[in-house]
């Protein structure tokens, strides 16, 4: 079955669109500077962006795809298109996606000093970058690349998204780097600041497939990483953004770490390509989708680690205009031996999207999963002239509920949202609830698609109710700049979380952004622009390449939390013990685990220690709480396998690395004697080992002796 985007009437819509876009510029520059002066100002947070200062070392440019650009070139050449000869732009499909490339951000501290460094992916020819963070050394927030000599450049790949995780469990990050159509590349981190290539070892090259995210977690319990790779399709072509639903796209896998630095593929034997689809999909069995995010996380907190992947809907129209519905966030549920089943369904989650971008948390304090998902936004489709009701496909926020659903609240005061690639659910001004950051920009072919300014989402007092504050963002204008990846870490150590981002292509000035189409008055209006590619020419129904739109390559941003509104943090690090005790079950870094963090007096939230998520993305394997004005509070932290351990009197401003208990507070134990002796015997063994002080022991001792009797209340 074959479908085109755009009907001779909606390409009609389209050129109309584009005249009336072109002369509306000056007439709506003053209504966006009254708009943005009355922006909500959700405190005193204001981020800087550090990286164009070139003191910091933070020197990026994204190389573009030299294939894909040669192609687009050649479509580009053609001058003009005819909506008389080709009513329904079917020539769209000769063209490429993504020539400019498909970066993705790592954050981690790959040499082990104690401060975050960043991982970016470039294109060939050019060396990925490692920017490792000065800060331990010097006191100051400077970056020196040494990707290159790392070992873990990648210089010939055409470098995608990248995961990471210690797949070895020897206490070094090891780095998974993505190919477009091209094998990917397993770095396993030596532990003096070197990478080695073990990827043709360790049977991880994974064909050549356009990967372009990937995750880690434990699905079989054995305390070692395996890895899920989402793909997508030739870029080469477009055929399965417009006209191909299926045939084209490109299936995920799954592979299971061996325990000797090999793996296994079982993407067929897991279930994870058994995907499910509604009548109105028209899908056939076996059917993949075109995979933008995907994350390894207990969704429904049962020790399990579960897999929800993010489906693009493409170009198509949607059922009720008599097209198909594809584009789904499947939810894969783990039975606990790494084997998966499809119960999309079974969460009301059969709802069309574009979905890109993935981050999960807590929005409303009450113990259970949310989501945010990125996804085409309200503007560009209205834009293209295709009949389209305003939140259809708004990035927005699904709650978790007490029956194992998710439910679609829409999203409220804000009206409408901008399209989005990258995400990251974080607490920016440290208040206790959590925030919503997502950046994103698109080369849609006949235009550009320029509608998300960098949005920071405040929640307000764990309400799931939340405001766009203009104010706390930086000057750097990311309407100009096409944004993929979105991660976040506490880079200078002050408690507070900085954002990076990366993008595939920038439009600088003097290029002009033209308004898009406002949705149904939403504070957005005021910065969503589209970017014409393609001008009215003089002929009926003729549109016209515009050479004059300049593109220059993609950029790094690091943007610096300012800080100082006097809110509470703690920093959060989690130690698995999986081959440091007898009975220790959890990989090295605790990567699944599920962690809450109640401030005293204060609302509970919940966030997940991911490796992957966002889009093409991974933050820092260390969760920043904000505590507000709190001077202490408790942490539990649900492990992979469904150990509970609890730790209390976490204090304000506390940087602590907490180890996996495998004794858990809340089992059925014979009496406190028997849960008492168990927790002791690994707690010596990991002082022994010399992981933790016989002061963190004695504090880990009376935690775990409290949160069995609050939990039990023996009578023993």
């Amino acid at each position: 079955m074959t479908f085109n985007s755009l009907d001779t009437r909606q390409s009609k819509q389209l050129l109309s669109l584009l005249k009336t876009s072109v002369t509306k510029v000056q007439s709506t520059v003053l209504l966006i500077s009254v708009l943005s002066a009355t922006s909500t100002v959700a405190g005193s947070i204001k981020f800087h962006d550090i990286a164009a200062d070139p003191s910091s070392g933070l020197n990026y440019e994204r190389t573009p795809s030299l294939e894909l650009t040669e192609i687009l070139d050649t479509f580009n050449a053609k001058g003009v298109l005819s909506l008389v000869d080709d009513p329904s732009l079917s020539a769209l499909t000769d063209s490429v996606n993504r020539p400019e490339g498909s970066p993705g951000i790592a954050i981690l501290d790959y040499d082990g000093d104690g401060d975050q460094d960043i991982y970016v992916t470039n294109g060939p020819g050019t060396p990925n970058s490692l920017f490792k963070n000065q800060f331990k050394e010097t006191g100051e927030l400077t970056f020196v690349d040494v990707g290159m000599r790392s070992g873990a450049g990648a210089i010939s790949q055409d470098s995608a998204g990248v995961c990471y995780g210690d797949i070895d469990n020897d206490g070094d990050l090891d780095l998974y780097v993505l190919g477009r159509s091209e094998p990917n590349l397993l770095f396993e981190n030596q532990g003096n600041g070197r990478f080695v290539n073990i990827t043709e070892t360790a049977r991880m090259g994974a064909g050549n497939l356009n990967a372009q995210v990937c995750a880690m977690g434990d699905v079989n319990g054995d305390g070692l990483l395996d890895i899920v790779v989402g793909n997508s399709y030739n870029f080469n072509s477009n055929r399965a953004m417009f006209v191909e639903p299926y045939a084209l796209n490109e299936p995920d896998q799954l592979f299971l770490n061996q325990g000797d630095n090999t793996f296994a593929d079982i993407s067929e034997s897991s279930g994870i390509r058994d995907l499910a689809f509604p009548a109105e999909s028209l899908a056939p069995s076996g059917a993949s989708g075109i995979t933008w995010s995907i994350a390894m996380v207990d969704y429904d907190q049962d020790g399990h680690i579960d897999i929800i992947i993010a489906h693009d809907q493409g170009a198509f129209p949607h059922a009720q205009l008599g097209g198909l519905d594809r584009g789904f966030i499947h939810f894969l549920k783990n039975d606990g031996s790494g084997n998966f089943t499809d119960v999309t369904g079974e969460k009301k989650m059969f709802r069309f999207g574009a979905w890109m971008g993935l981050d999960f948390g807590d929005f409303n304090c009450d113990g259970l999963m949310d989501i945010f998902a990125t996804n085409q936004g309200d503007y560009f489709v209205p834009f293209t002239g295709t009949p389209y009701h305003i939140g259809e496909q708004s990035s927005r926020w699904l709650l978790g509920m007490a029956d194992g659903t998710f439910s679609d609240p829409g999203v409220g005061d804000l009206m409408a949202t901008p399209f989005g690639w990258g995400t990251t659910i974080v607490d920016y001004d440290n208040d206790g609830d959590q925030d919503i950051v997502f950046h994103g920009g698109l080369n849609m072919f006949i235009a550009l698609e320029a509608s998300n300014p960098g949005v920071i989402l405040n929640n307000q007092e764990c309400s799931a109710t939340f405001e766009y504050d203009l104010a706390a963002k930086s000057d750097t204008d990311h309407s100009r700049r096409a944004v993929l990846g979105v991660a976040v870490a506490d880079l200078n150590q002050d408690g507070f979380s900085d954002i990076v981002s990366v993008s595939n292509y920038d439009t600088p000035e003097p290029n002009p952004l033209i308004p898009a189409p406002p949705a149904g008055s939403s504070e957005f209006d005021a910065t969503a622009y589209i970017v014409p590619t393609w001008l009215p020419g003089n002929e009926p129904g003729q549109l016209i390449f515009n050479p004059g739109i300049l593109k220059t390559k993609g950029s790094l941003s690091v943007e610096i939390n300012s800080g100082g509104n006097n809110n509470g943090w703690a920093a959060i690090a989690l130690l698995g013990t999986a081959g440091l005790t007898d009975y220790g079950r959890v990989n090295r870094n605790g990567i699944g685990a599920i962690v809450s963090f109640q401030p005293e007096n204060g609302l509970r939230v919940i966030k997940p220690l991911l490796a992957g998520s966002s889009h093409a993305s991974q933050n820092s394997l260390e969760l920043l709480f904000g505590m507000g004005k709190a001077k202490k509070g408790t942490v539990d932290i649900l492990w992979p396998g469904g150990v509970r351990n609890r730790l209390y009197d976490v204090a304000t401003g506390e940087r602590i690395s907490i180890p996996e208990i495998p004794c858990s507070y809340d089992a059925q134990w014979e009496n406190r004697r028997d849960y008492t002796n168990c927790v002791r015997q690994h707690l010596f063994q990991l002082k022994h080992s010399g992981l933790i002080t016989i002061q963190q022991l004695v504090r880990l001792d009376r935690s775990a002796r409290r949160a069995y009797r609050e939990t039990q209340n023996p009578n023993d």
